[in-house]
Order: C-alpha cells, then sequence, then structure tokens
C-alpha cells in the first residue's frame, strides 16, 4: 500500500524519483585522470519523516558497475536543516549536514568513517565551512581516505537535477570532484 510522503519532507519533494544522468558524469581530482561517469539515482519515501537514496555508478563504455552508495535524507521538523546518511562500498560512512534553501540542497561532512583497511592517506575530519555537496562514484577511496567532502545538489530551470562534489583529503585541498546533471524518468 503507498504511503503518502510525510509531510515534514515537503521542501525536499522535488528530489523524488528515478534520475539517469545525461549527459554522463565528469569526475576530476589533483591526484587522478579525469574522467567520465553514468549514474543511476532513486529518491523515494515510505511515508517516514525522511528519503531512501541510492546512487549507482557505471563506466560508461563498458556499463561496469563502479561506486554505489545509499542512505536517508533527513529534514529536522520546521526547519531547513537537512542531514544526508550515506554507506559506501568503498568502505566509507558519512553524515553530511547543511541546508534546504528552495530548489537547493548545501551539505558538507559532518563526520566521516572508514573500514580499518581503507588505504592511506587517511580520514580526518575538518570542519566544514563550505555549503556543497558529494557523492564520489568512482573508486577514488582506494586511493585516497577524505578528509571533507561537500556537495550540492539543486534543480535546474530545465527541470533537471544537478550534483557538484568537493573534497579535501589529507594531501589534496578542498577541489571540485564531480560535476553530473540528471534528467528524470520516473516521478
Amino acid at each position: 500500500m503507498p504511503c503518502g510522503l510525510n509531510p515534514v519532507m515537503e521542501p525536499l519533494s522535488w528530489m523524488l524519483g528515478t534520475w539517469l544522468s545525461d549527459p554522463p558524469g565528469d569526475g576530476t581530482f589533483p591526484t587522478m585522470k579525469p574522467f567520465q561517469y553514468l549514474e543511476e539515482v532513486h529518491i523515494s519515501h515510505v511515508g517516514q519523516p525522511m528519503l531512501n537514496f541510492s546512487f549507482n555508478a557505471f563506466h560508461p563504455d563498458t556499463r561496469k558497475p563502479m561506486h554505489r552508495e545509499c542512505g536517508f535524507i533527513r529534514l529536522k521538523p520546521d526547519t531547513n536543516k537537512v542531514a544526508f546518511i550515506s554507506a559506501q562500498n568503498t568502505g566509507l560512512v558519512e553524515v553530511e549536514e547543511g541546508e534546504v534553501n528552495g530548489q537547493e540542497l548545501s551539505i558538507a561532512s559532518h563526520s566521516i568513517a572508514r573500514i580499518s583497511f581503507a588505504k592511506k592517506p587517511h580520514v580526518e575530519q575538518i570542519p566544514a565551512t563550505l555549503p556543497c555537496l558529494i557523492t564520489c562514484p568512482f573508486q577514488i577511496f582506494l586511493f585516497l581516505s577524505l578528509s571533507q567532502i561537500t556537495r550540492k545538489f539543486r534543480l535546474n530551470s530545465d527541470g533537471k537535477l544537478e550534483q557538484t562534489v568537493s573534497m579535501a583529503t589529507t594531501t589534496q585541498p578542498m577541489t571540485q570532484h564531480l560535476h553530473i546533471t540528471y534528467k528524470k524518468v520516473t516521478p
């Protein structure tokens, strides 16, 4: 039985649906060659005061699965304060916090944890000062450990969802890592 959207989540309702990258996303970082990727995003709800999400990235030529990420987006009732809770196939777990303003969500890492056998350089949490965001769709965590992540989601004037991800590691300053635009394929 389908449940209605919890009223607490109305400010984020513009994110709901299945989204496909259009065109492929672009990735770069000082320690790696630039790359492109495809991504499918599912953002849904089950009537609880949160959204569920999954991000699934694929190689644009081979369609080989790459980065996977899933979790929840919570909104503090009667505010614009948002928490983005994510578990990734690279062994990274993160909590990002920020704000939703209209059809833009800006979040930054609040806490980051990694599996014990992640490769160096290791994660060191740095206080976030920029309102941004991340979904690292590639296996970059095999080579780097994050110190800060920022993401920004926005619904553009064409009705497409854009995501920009920036990150810093223990050896690199905050740098834009990913940018991708998605078209909505299901509500």
